[in-house]
């Protein structure tokens, strides 16, 4: 459970007062008043939340921004090592305790009967996983002398909690954020549209496609006892598609918002339901993490630098963490235990092989293979336990040996109250702009090539991505479904 109160939800009225306000002020204010004005509307913005927990985000950005000046006032080894021990102890620390404490209680007692160990009654902190592991890469960037250590601490403090990106990422690097945050800028017009067509378009994919499918997806997954058969195909799939327009478009407003600020974030989508193996997924979803991962797991684990064995091995146990970071449940374990196992079968036989070998009907055929694959998996992450997602993926094709096909498809659709119309309707809506979004951006950069059409292109685009947020957008507040983790 993630902290108490709504905050400042990015599709909420609140965020459309506020990020407006903050645009003109940044713009109207001097340079060297720019940063503090960040500085302050992003704690505002995290406080908005749970304004206690305020403590813990400001202690993590403490010991980091310590840790870093001492790494660099040392040319001693073994007090670097111990600096970025300390750091990785006390920021890793706090995790811990919100987040995994409670699980590796429950664990230990599952050893033995006569182990008790009392709970903590604490709600995890939004955010708490991406901030941590952002102001970690900065750590051991320092050590590693990839980057120097910023001296100014309010500068460094406005990098940990720039609020666009703050609570679901993408998880940035301080060589990409810290200069654009104290580097002077002049406003961009060009740059600040562009910022408002990815604000749209992201709020498109969470308020019109997301929202709408999670009332089907949480009718079947909150009492999977009560469905079989295509009611948990249809729960997979578009679960599939829910998570991916709702992490994505949590990306898309953030880039926005940053661009209305003239500061370019990493991109961490490119549209990876377009991926033809489960490798070429994980370098198009979630980039910034699975590019965290990789420097920061994966190659110091050795890679793929000590042979066959030891690069599945490593490439497991990097997946297993990530499973783990994503929550502390037996079924995120699992999920990125899938992935790892995914992956190691692929470079095993060679079917992840980037280059021209890779033939245009390989293509064509990895990617459904693939998306059903990710779909499957993403099952363990939706459910509510690891018995609730066996049941699932075991009752898919439930009574289609004695049904009639037509029925086997009709009594699913009936089950979750979905009828033809209505699912084409979703289909129409929902699936085939976002298929269409997708594979154009393969090859172009959509705001911007809408940005370079005449006036019709350009503000037909805006009319009528408001026009269907209003009047097809979920009404009311809904969260993003990665500030759980």
């Amino acid at each position: 459970m993630i902290g108490e109160g709504t905050g400042v939800l990015f599709n909420s009225l609140a965020y459309a007062v506020f990020l407006p306000a903050v645009f003109i002020l940044y713009w109207v204010l001097p340079h060297k008043a720019r940063w503090p004005l960040l500085l302050a509307a992003s704690y505002y913005f995290y406080m908005s939340w749970n304004a206690a927990y305020v403590v813990l985000i400001a202690a993590t950005t403490l010991v980091s921004y310590g840790c870093a000046l001492l790494l660099e006032k040392t040319d001693n080894v073994r007090k670097k090592k111990r600096y970025v021990g300390t750091a990785l102890f006390l920021s890793l620390g706090i995790l811990f305790v919100f987040k995994y404490y409670n699980f590796t209680a429950s664990l230990l007692e599952g050893i033995h009967e006569a182990i008790r160990i009392p709970r903590l009654d604490v709600l995890l902190p939004v955010g708490i996983s991406f901030y941590t592991f952002q102001t970690l890469s900065y750590v051991i960037d320092v050590y590693r002398g990839r980057t120097r250590a910023e001296r100014n601490l309010g500068v460094y403090a406005t990098f940990v909690s720039f609020f666009p990106q703050l609570v679901a990422g993408p998880i940035e690097r301080s060589s990409n954020l810290l200069p654009q945050i104290t580097s002077e800028k002049r406003f961009d017009y060009a740059s600040a549209t562009y910022g408002i067509r990815l604000i749209l378009w992201g709020l498109y994919k969470k308020m019109v496609i997301a929202d709408n499918l999670a009332v089907f997806v949480d009718r079947v997954f909150e009492n999977v006892q009560h469905y079989q058969g295509y009611s948990f195909v249809l729960a997979a799939f578009f679960f599939s598609i829910q998570i991916y327009c709702d992490f994505s478009g949590y990306s898309d407003i953030a880039r926005g918002s940053a661009k209305l600020l003239g500061i370019d974030l990493m991109e961490n989508f490119r549209s990876p339901y377009f991926s033809s193996s489960i490798r070429e997924f994980w370098s198009r979803w979630h980039i910034s993490l699975s590019t965290w991962f990789r420097d920061y797991v994966y190659i110091p684990l050795g890679g793929n630098r000590k042979g066959r064995f030891r690069t599945i091995l490593n490439n497991l146990i990097t997946f297993l963490v990530s499973g783990l970071w994503h929550g502390a449940n037996v079924t995120y374990l699992v999920w990125g235990g899938i992935h790892g196992a995914g992956q190691v079968v692929e470079n095993l036989t060679g079917l992840d092989r980037k280059g021209r070998k890779k033939s245009r009907l390989r293509r064509i055929i990895g990617i459904p293979v693939v998306f059903v694959f990710v779909t499957l998996a993403w099952v363990f992450f939706r459910a509510k336990s690891f018995p609730d997602a066996v049941y699932v993926l075991t009752h898919l094709f439930t009574d289609l040996e004695i049904l009639h096909p037509g029925a086997y498809f009709y009594n699913g659709m009936n089950m979750i109250f979905l009828n033809w119309e209505l699912f084409f309707q979703n289909l129409a809506l929902y699936i085939l702009p976002l298929a269409v979004y997708d594979g154009c951006s393969l090859k172009t950069d959509v705001p911007a090539w809408i940005g370079q059409r005449g006036p019709l292109v350009r503000y037909g685009y805006i009319v009528l991505l408001v026009a269907v947020i209003l009047v097809y957008g979920y009404v009311g507040q809904s969260t993003f479904v990665y500030f759980q983790f």
